[in-house]
């Protein structure tokens, strides 16, 4: 890292860190631009490269993960939550929710309330699996070694939804995939929560042939963000069906297969079979 760069990184360290002590404040633009002694335009779009999305949105992710401490501790009322957060009433805070986490704040402190999920526990070539659905789909898929854990981590998803462990057919037809079973794919139904952003990155990422490799750069580009490649990786460590949303198929651009949520000996595991079985297929 040059000397430049190592200037330009510690501005972008200061200005998170004065954003993350000061959000209850709500500072706006210029205020911290003026902070790492920046012009609003200059500071905007250094801030965008480095960290991948914009300062008003870094403020509203922070507020927002403040916010989501006190509701899901049951610490405070929307109303409180509200105001604890430096917002100005309780509108904003919905609208916060509901563009970032695609729920609103009720929604989101009752943590699946009345939400009916069955869950079971399944073999693949690459280690045991949970995998849960509603009525719409599969709401989440994971590599869960131990039967614990893997429903420790799906109720985390979903705190107070009614579980129960039962194998139904929209997790036998995601179940199918592994067993080379490709007919079986468009009955496959996914029930997913996220950001708009989220939402669009694993969308992307559904496009990517079985066998074939993308980079975090490329997705960027294809959702039109093309600056936005950390935010990418942010979005893609969030994916909450592992496999089915195939996150594993990117890669970084140097090559390098990068981190996988379930561990990078599994990643590596997975892309291999998936080429064996395209080239087999040819």
């Amino acid at each position: 890292m040059n000397t430049q760069e190592t200037i330009n990184y510690n501005r972008i360290a200061e200005a998170i860190d004065y954003i993350k002590a000061n959000f209850k404040d709500q500072p706006n633009l210029d205020e911290v631009a003026e902070k790492v002694h920046l012009s609003p335009f200059h500071f905007q779009r250094l801030f965008s490269d480095w960290a991948g999305t914009s300062p008003k949105k870094f403020l509203q992710y922070t507020s927002l993960e403040h916010a989501k401490k006190l509701l899901k501790d049951n610490r405070a009322t929307i109303s409180e939550t509200a105001y604890e957060t430096g917002l100005s009433g309780t509108s904003r805070l919905h609208d916060l929710f509901v563009n970032i986490e695609g729920m609103t704040p009720a929604e989101y402190k009752n943590g699946g309330r009345n939400l009916a999920i069955n869950y079971s526990f399944a073999e693949s070539p690459f280690g045991n699996i949970i995998v849960a659905s509603t009525q719409k789909g599969v709401c989440f898929m994971a590599f869960a070694e131990d039967e614990a854990n893997g429903f420790s981590a799906l109720k985390d998803k979903f705190p107070n939804a009614e579980f129960s462990r039962k194998l139904d057919l929209v997790q036998q037809n995601a179940l199918f995939i592994f067993q080379n079973d490709w007919s079986k794919l468009s009955e496959i139904k996914l029930h997913l929560k996220g950001t708009d952003f989220q939402l669009k990155v694993w969308e992307t990422l559904l496009k990517i042939p079985m066998g074939q490799l993308s980079t975090y750069g490329t997705i960027a580009q294809q959702i039109e963000k093309p600056n936005a490649s950390r935010a990418v990786g942010t979005a893609i460590g969030s994916n909450p069906v592992a496999f089915l949303i195939p996150c594993h198929r990117v890669i970084q651009s140097s090559g390098v297969f990068g981190g996988y949520m379930w561990g990078n000996t599994r990643k590596t595991a997975i892309i291999g079979w998936e080429g064996a079985q395209t080239n087999h297929q040819l």
